[in-house]
This record gives C-alpha cells, structure tokens and sequence, in this order.
C-alpha cells in the first residue's frame, strides 16, 4: 500500500547540487520537513548559501515572505548520513548514471518503509530501467523538474512499467502541492520536454562545428525569434556537463540514433572543465 497525500509529512531530497537545493527549498517552503542529503559538506554549505539567497530574492520581488523565509529555513535539515533518509517520500537529484541511480535506490529501499515513495528527476533514463532491481518497483515512479527548480513551473511525473497508478497520483498532487504544474508522461528516453528540446542543443552545436555561425551570432538569433535564451546561454545555465550527459544518455537510449548525437564540441569543454556559470566558464565566460 501506497502513501496518500495527505500522509505525506517528511521528504528527503538526495544530492543538493543545483537541483535538488531548488527541489529541496520548495519541499521545505511548503511546509514539509526536509532533509537534503549529499555525501560533500562543502556542497550542502553552497546549498543552504543558495537557498538563503533565493527566499531572500524572493522577498525583494515581493514573492516571498519573511515568514515565508522562516518557515522554509526551519523545515530544513542538511545531512551526509544517508540513515537519516528515512522518509515518506524521498527524490533522488544525482548524476545521470544508471547503476549510481540504482544503488541508491536499493540502499534507500532497505533503511525505508515499503510504503516509502521513491522518485527520481532523471532528465532522460527510462523509470523502469532504474526500478528494475527495487523489491518493489511498484512504489517508484519519475518526478522531474526544470532548472532553475523553485522558479521553473512545470514537472514531468513518469510512469515506469512498474509503477502503481496510486504512486503516481500521489506524486502529481504533491507536484501541484509545491506549486507546480503536473503533467504525466509516458517511460520514454527523455520523456516530453528533453525529447522535444534535444534538438534545440543539438541542432545549435551543428551549426556551431559547421562554423555557420559564433555562439553569441546563434544566441541573439534564437532571443531575436522569441527564446528567452538562447541555446548557449540555457546550456551554461543548466550546466555544460549536466546537458552534454543528458544528450550522451539519449544518444544510447534511442540506440546511437545520429539525430541525437553528443558533440564533440561540447565534449570538449566538459573535459576541459568549462561546465558554464557554475564554474565561471562554460560558452561564455563569467568571471
């Protein structure tokens, strides 16, 4: 049996990097007790920095309160003891590795109740692939959220082949309990929006190899047509290293279909280290 709702008083949120800091803060906002998890200190620390930072953003646009602010902070509890992860519904928010995903979910599943609700924010690893070694796939289901999380209104709840309709439901009601829009979708390479957007990366990269046309050239014209930012920009935002995986990941999903492959240009800055705004440089340098 599966958790309603309204049973629902604990949430743990695992990795707190750009991700999970916005999930967790919306958990915690709206009156969940929450427990953010990562095995680094050094990352908690720049999570709670950056969670104090947007509630007090939000509060100079006049979309949050001070008791908002208050109530957020004091819900929030930061950990690198994966023991304390003992909740009614825990969202992973690490790496898009399938077997990192899947050892996590297996040690998650025996320090928690069966009727814990399991729930991944992979961008683009089918659901029923990181369930299939869970005793009980049934209870694990995709809740995906867009950067940045505390802002962005839409979520993506997936259904694995295992999935119970109730676990489901439950998490699109806490979806739209945090704010958000809820949509369902079907256990797809990339789901709707990464299947979809791909091409935005992809097809801007192509053009770039091809020297067509410089980063900023293609970014103003994207802007000029609409796009509140341009390929470029949205990538460094996101995260060079975090998109580049994502179109790695669909790449073999969809079985090295050559509309999705990776490019080599954006491989290159991810060796490089050039991963965007997180680490200064990315396409564009922001020192």
């Amino acid at each position: 049996m599966s958790l309603t709702l309204d049973q629902i008083k604990k949430v743990g949120v695992i990795g707190a990097g750009t991700m999970g800091a916005g999930i967790a803060q919306l958990s915690a906002m709206a009156g969940y007790t929450t427990i953010l998890y990562d095995l680094d200190q050094k990352v908690l620390d720049k999570a709670k920095t950056s969670i104090e930072k947007n509630l007090a953003k939000g509060i100079g646009k006049g979309k949050v309160t001070e008791e908002q602010k208050d109530l957020a902070l004091k819900n929030l509890q930061l950990t690198t003891d994966n023991d304390e992860l003992v909740c009614d519904f825990i969202i992973e928010a690490i790496v898009e590795k399938l077997d990192i995903k899947q050892q996590v979910f297996t040690q998650l599943e025996k320090i928690n109740s069966p009727n814990t609700i399991l729930a991944s924010n992979t961008s683009s690893i089918p659901i029923t692939q990181i369930g299939a070694t869970l005793t009980h796939p049934g209870r694990f289901v995709g809740m995906h959220f867009f950067n940045p999380a505390h802002i962005m209104k839409l979520v993506e709840v997936i259904s694995g082949a295992s999935t119970n309709p109730i676990v489901a439901e439950t998490t699109k009601k806490l979806a739209e309990q945090l704010g958000k829009v809820a949509v369902e979708a079907k256990d797809s390479p990339g789901f709707i929006v990464n299947r979809v957007a791909r091409h935005f990366y992809v097809e801007s990269l192509k053009v770039l190899e091809e020297g067509v046309a410089d980063v900023a050239t293609i970014d103003k014209l994207i802007e000029s047509s609409g796009f509140k930012m341009g390929p470029f920009r949205l990538m460094d935002l996101i995260g060079v290293d975090t998109n580049f995986s994502v179109t790695t990941s669909m790449f073999n999903s969809f079985h090295q279909d050559s509309k999705f492959r990776p490019s080599r240009i954006q491989e290159q800055k991810v060796d490089a280290g050039h991963h965007g705004r997180k680490t200064g440089k990315g396409f564009y340098d922001y020192d």
